[in-house]
């Protein structure tokens, strides 16, 4: 059985995994990849591309012109961790879909936020695409959030147990 410092150590840990696996895969599209290049993984299903996300989520805001637009969203990545670090703090006494939801919703969120301030954009370079439709590209952390609000909705909507402490 796992304290409570220990299961917020295992958080810690997995959000450390996931920034470190974002900014890794970050810097290797960029060193290896021409910016708006695209290579084949799985035809007519599958791309890595190089592109840069100047907006939020899946390019909202991205062809946005103002000169604001990063500041305020580096305000609003630094508010939504403090929102999630206060969840994650708060609930650490049970290990659940809904703390490991969160632990990947601060890693993705802290490797996102990485990117906007040291480049004032975010590097994605996944693609999912069928004939002429595509997903907008997306990177690690992108997924680890989506992955980590899916867990903490099913955790909310379906009242799943609480697991045994760890």
């Amino acid at each position: 059985m796992l304290t409570v410092n220990a299961r917020r150590s295992l958080f810690l840990v997995i959000s450390l995994a996931v920034i470190l696996l974002d900014r890794v895969t970050k810097i290797a599209v960029a060193r290896t990849m021409d910016l708006h290049a695209s290579t084949t993984v799985i035809s007519g299903f599958f791309k890595l591309v190089h592109v840069r996300n100047r907006g939020a989520a899946f390019g909202i805001f991205n062809d946005h012109p103002s000169t604001w637009k990063i500041g305020l969203l580096i305000a609003f990545s630094f508010l939504a961790l403090a929102v999630v670090l206060g969840l994650l703090w708060k609930n650490a006494r049970t290990f659940s879909a809904s703390t490991v939801g969160l632990s990947l919703i601060l890693g993705g969120a802290i490797g996102n936020l990485c990117d906007r301030i040291i480049h004032g954009y975010v590097i994605d370079f996944l693609l999912l695409y069928y004939r002429q439709y595509e997903w907008p590209a997306f990177n690690v952390a992108d997924s680890c959030i989506v992955i980590g609000a899916i867990l903490l909705a099913s955790d909310v909507i379906f009242g799943s147990q609480r697991k045994p402490e760890v």
